[in-house]
């Protein structure tokens, strides 16, 4: 119940989350306490699933350029990763089976029982598999929060990089290449889930 009346407060309040131009506009408003707020959404974002994360990573290229779109963003998807954790965490599977499918929690209590940490950090490392999915079931596991954390910065910092070069594409009017840049995460969310096997083989070798 909790969940749902944060979400419906933000979908109430704060409905420009859900939508990446508007956030843009709104964050824009702010001036110097923009970066402040454009954190504070990202993380919102990844509590509530309002928009996808790397839509907001587009975001924070398009208004702070690549190097600071990348650090709010990161502090933004590290957080709110965070805090789904502790919800799950604190709460437990209940709250969570209202939000994720039951079969799906069952495959990765099975998965991260057998793969254990490289497998979490391949869970994080494909880009198309959302971060509040990721961050409420691993609440569930046996893993600390630190290292989660220090896994999900690691495992998400190279996509979330791409998508905020795009967002820096797009602000400079350079399209070609935001779309190259946005095609060349396409291709890699494919490649990471298509050869997953291969790559946790790879990281369980370390």
């Amino acid at each position: 119940m909790g969940l749902a009346a944060l979400y419906l407060a933000v979908r109430t309040y704060l409905p420009f989350v859900f939508n990446p131009e508007e956030l843009r506009l709104v964050v824009q408003r702010f001036g110097v306490i923009a970066p402040v707020v454009y954190v504070a959404a990202h993380t919102i974002q990844v509590v509530v699933m309002a928009i996808p994360g790397y839509a907001m990573a587009v975001v924070g290229g398009i208004l702070f350029g690549p190097f600071f779109g990348t650090v709010y963003t990161m502090i933004g998807v590290t957080v709110g990763s965070a805090v789904a954790f502790l919800i799950a965490r604190t709460y437990g599977r209940p709250v969570v089976e209202r939000l994720i499918h039951e079969d799906a929690l069952e495959k990765f209590d099975e998965f991260s029982q057998k793969a254990g940490l490289p497998g979490l950090f391949l869970f994080v490392l494909i880009p198309v598999l959302p971060e509040d999915v990721i961050s409420f079931v691993a609440g569930l596991s046996h893993f600390r929060l630190s290292v989660f954390v220090a896994v999900v910065f690691l495992g998400r910092l190279p996509a979330a990089a791409v998508a905020v070069l795009a967002g820096d594409g797009i602000a400079a009017s350079q399209f070609l290449e935001a779309g190259l840049w946005m095609s060349s995460l396409v291709f890699a969310s494919i490649g990471t889930y298509y050869y997953r096997e291969e790559i946790f083989e790879q990281i369980s070798a370390f």
